[in-house]
């Protein structure tokens, strides 16, 4: 009989020639476990998605309460479904005044799609502007906005129209003129290494936007739902978007995304045509349900506040002298080492010794530090132990 790792291999499509490879067979809190019971400390969180951990109790009771009403009923928009209501009236009390209107997708990707749509929709231009080493998805719209070529070039065509410029850098944000459609950024980005823009930086973007028209659109795709130290990583730098974008951490471990606007920008797309963007499940109400709870989960007990004190204790303890750098905020972290050679070599000692984390896909140097939010400071010190004597 193949093992359930050979069969991954024979009849799951690949994303790669190398998986990780682990078989988890049951989850909870900060912890993955493999079918002879040993455990793992799971430093990624399935990368940003496990904000609550695995398996929260009130996330666990909101799902089974909702598949016990009912599960996907119509397409989207189209009938009353109170987990859809309760959940969006949820987002927009912890959001600006002007992000107060949700429209709800299946995932991340998903998200990016429907604010490229509603952004030309909405200024009937068409240029779009994103940046050096961004990670907006892999889906035909969300891969034009990708900062890297080496992974967009087999696709082409994609997306006319579209622009690079670099992160960080003043002067590139003359690029956004009158033509300018929407500016996609990540809020903090993260497939980059964890790159965190300056306040000034982030203050002139918004500025120029304002200037020519140009809609800011902020991906908090990863970076959302207290992961930074904020419930939002935007209010870091004293700016809104016009646009937000949603997903990962949202749905306390299912399936769920959002982009979110005013009322009035997002009205465009129900009328020439009707239907000018639909979705079949988006919004489903079990992911609705889970949401909400994770969110209330968030809430209650200050996890976003949490986050930026445990982050410093990691930032504290990480104390091998290989470590060239650590970026981030809050508990969205990048340990930097020297070179990908001692990086893999790295992680794959700490999965050795029970902890999984992970690189980023346009920074092999670096390691990824994005655990549940609900870590233990005992459980931050067993890990940075074990990161330490495994670089």
């Amino acid at each position: 009989m193949p093992t359930e790792r050979e069969r991954l291999l024979q009849h799951l499509a690949p994303t790669s020639n190398s998986p990780i490879g682990l078989e988890i067979s049951r989850a909870e809190g900060v912890y993955m476990f493999d079918p002879s019971g040993r455990r793992y400390l799971d430093l990624i969180a399935g990368i940003s998605v496990s904000n609550v951990g695995h398996r929260h109790p009130k996330v666990v009771e909101a799902i089974k309460t909702q598949a016990d009403k009912h599960l996907h009923l119509m397409v989207y928009g189209e009938y009353v479904q109170s987990p859809q209501i309760r959940f969006a009236n949820e987002l927009t009390e912890v959001l600006p005044p002007n992000l107060n209107s949700v429209y709800f997708v299946n995932s991340g990707s998903e998200a990016v799609e429907g604010a490229i749509k509603l952004a030309r929709k909405a200024t009937a231009r068409k240029g779009l502007i994103c940046f050096e080493n961004a990670y907006h998805g892999s889906s035909n719209g969300a891969l034009s906005l990708m900062g890297n070529e080496e992974f967009k070039h087999p696709f082409y065509p994609l997306l006319p129209e579209t622009s690079t410029i670099r992160h960080n850098n003043f002067d590139d944000l003359k690029a956004i003129t009158k033509e300018t459609a929407a500016v996609f950024l990540e809020t903090i980005q993260g497939e980059a290494g964890i790159r965190v823009p300056s306040a000034d930086f982030m203050q002139a973007l918004r500025k120029q936007c304002n200037d020519t028209g140009a809609l800011l659109v902020l991906d908090e795709i990863q970076c959302g739902f207290g992961r930074t130290g904020k419930m939002f990583a935007f209010e870091h730098f004293d700016i809104v978007p016009d646009i937000l974008l949603l997903a990962k951490g949202m749905g306390g471990g299912m399936p769920i995304g959002a982009f979110i606007a005013s009322k009035e920008l997002m009205s465009t797309l129900s009328h020439n045509p009707i239907l000018g963007h639909i979705t079949t499940f988006g919004g489903h109400p079990v992911s609705c349900a889970a949401g909400s709870a994770c969110l209330s989960v968030i809430r209650e007990n200050d996890l976003a506040q949490e986050a930026e004190r445990k982050g410093q204790l990691f930032r504290k303890l990480l104390t091998n002298n290989e470590v060239r750098e650590i970026r981030g905020k809050g508990l969205m972290l990048a340990v930097q080492l020297r070179d990908s050679e001692q990086l893999f070599a790295a992680i794959d000692r700490c999965i050795e010794n029970g902890i999984v984390t992970d690189w980023f896909l346009f920074c092999d140097s670096a390691m990824r530090i994005a655990p549940p939010l609900t870590i233990s400071e005992e459980e931050i010190a067993e890990a940075c132990r074990i990161i330490n004597e495994s670089i």
